[in-house]
């Protein structure tokens, strides 16, 4: 008899863990190669995970609700398809009881001694592993855990239980005007502390959801590791704007897709990226990875406020039609989270469109592992002097765009990351209003 690790399979060029959403088969089941063996969820979609092996399920290594990093254990399958069906059996929690802590004969600093949680084995309730470290970190006492009434499974006690019940624990805790219960943050160096916010009675304390979790810490690590600076263009889009208006309906009426100005953008800075090759990189150390192929991601607002990036393959190789049906495809499938992986995946730059709000620029951050990222604003009327060769200079009103270019400094100068949104700017300004699509 073999017995096989599963493990947590990548799940996209830049995720790093997933969260068990439901394991689809019980252990002692068998399972077929390809067979959807667990529904998994990360910062960008929802989806099923299928058995890479068939044989008989051991044991499973991790619980639904827990965080499991990619390529770690999550099951054991044993290749004996001839064994009998092992009775699932729920684990008591904290199963080992640790060794006695020695109690210290002097208090430091003559504080008082702190409560810590008790942990042993004194009932037969569930708890996975990853309600169990944060009952460990959180010192949440075994007595005031047995109370909790979980809203999982049979009535387990899940991670939001876990949050919902430290954030009512926190509203309940009235802040201490003495100077004797701050501690000083100096301990041989300076660190900063940073206060919590005062919450007020009337306040509401909303708790993250798993993805603006993700995305915030996705943001955070963006900003750490990429030199974030900025370049600025306004375009004049006129002739863009009335070609739209002029082509639009037609271009429904036989293609069957809605116009929008996105795709039309996408045109343009696939064509700038051909010309700029050196933006199209991603960084490993100190090597630059120069990317054969031009994937651009367009971020999409999910209904609950959150974000997701679609992924458009070799943009630079399809025409306009194919560019507004693929862009409203993806758009759409987005908002529903019908979404593959590999379309959420490989990303080389990325455009997001903060004018469709009516933001006229933004200063966007770099989505990991690409270089750099455009925001496009909102289209708006503007006085603008014109050349003329009958009347020399006149002011005229047009239709103004600001593109707005961020980059990651470590490997694109100032001078590359100006040159390329201002040759973005140029394919827009010269658009070619003659053409039929």
């Amino acid at each position: 008899m073999a017995l096989i690790e599963i493990l947590m399979p990548q799940m996209g060029e830049s995720v790093m863990e997933a969260t068990i959403i439901s394991w689809l088969k019980k252990e002692g089941e068998k399972v077929e190669m390809e067979e959807p063996l667990l529904e998994v969820a990360t910062d960008k979609v929802d989806t099923e995970v299928p058995s890479n092996q068939e044989g008989i399920i051991k044991e499973f290594l991790a619980q639904e609700g827990d965080i499991v990093k990619i390529g770690s254990p999550i099951a054991i399958l044993s290749t004996d398809i001839s064994e009998m069906i092992i009775p699932q059996r729920e684990t008591p929690v904290f199963a080992k009881t640790p060794e006695p802590v020695k109690a210290e004969t002097k208090p430091r600093n003559n504080a008082s001694t702190i409560p810590q949680p008790v942990i042993q084995p004194v009932t037969n309730r569930f708890y996975s592993p990853l309600v169990k470290n944060m009952v460990k970190e959180e010192g949440i006492l075994l007595e005031d855990l047995e109370r909790l009434q979980g809203t999982g499974k049979d009535g387990r006690v899940t991670k939001n239980d876990i949050i919902a019940y430290l954030s009512n624990k926190k509203q309940m805790q009235k802040p201490s005007a003495t100077n004797g219960s701050q501690q000083s943050a100096y301990s041989g160096s300076i660190k900063t502390v940073i206060p919590p916010p005062i919450v007020g009675e009337e306040d509401e304390v909303i708790e993250m959801d798993r993805v603006r979790r993700i995305i915030s810490d996705r943001m955070l690590e963006s900003r750490r590791v990429s030199a974030h600076v900025h370049s600025f263009v306004e375009a004049d889009v006129t002739k863009l704007v009335k070609w739209k208006e002029k082509v639009q309906e037609n271009f429904q009426r036989e293609f069957g897709v809605k116009l929008t100005y996105t795709p039309i953008i996408v045109e343009a800075l696939a064509k700038a990226i051909c010309d700029f090759p050196m933006i199209n990189i991603s960084v490993d150390g100190y090597k630059i990875i120069k990317k054969k192929h031009i994937n651009i991601g367009i971020a999409v607002v999910l209904p609950n406020g959150n974000l997701i990036v679609p992924v458009i393959k070799d943009a630079d190789k399809l025409d306009l039609v194919t560019l507004t049906k693929m862009v409203t495809d993806l758009a759409i499938r987005a908002r529903s989270n019908q979404l593959t992986l590999d379309e959420i995946s490989g990303s080389t730059y990325t455009l997001t469109n903060v004018g469709s709000f009516g933001s006229t620029m933004g200063t966007p951050i770099i989505l990991q592992p690409n270089v750099a990222i455009l925001a496009i604003g909102a289209i708006e009327k503007k006085p603008t002097v014109v050349e003329t060769e009958e009347y020399g200079d006149i002011i005229a009103i047009r239709q103004r765009m600001t593109l707005s270019h961020s980059y990651d400094h470590r490997v694109i100068d100032g001078a590359l990351g100006s040159m390329f949104v201002k040759r973005v700017s140029d394919y827009l300004e010269k658009f070619d209003d003659t053409r039929l699509v």
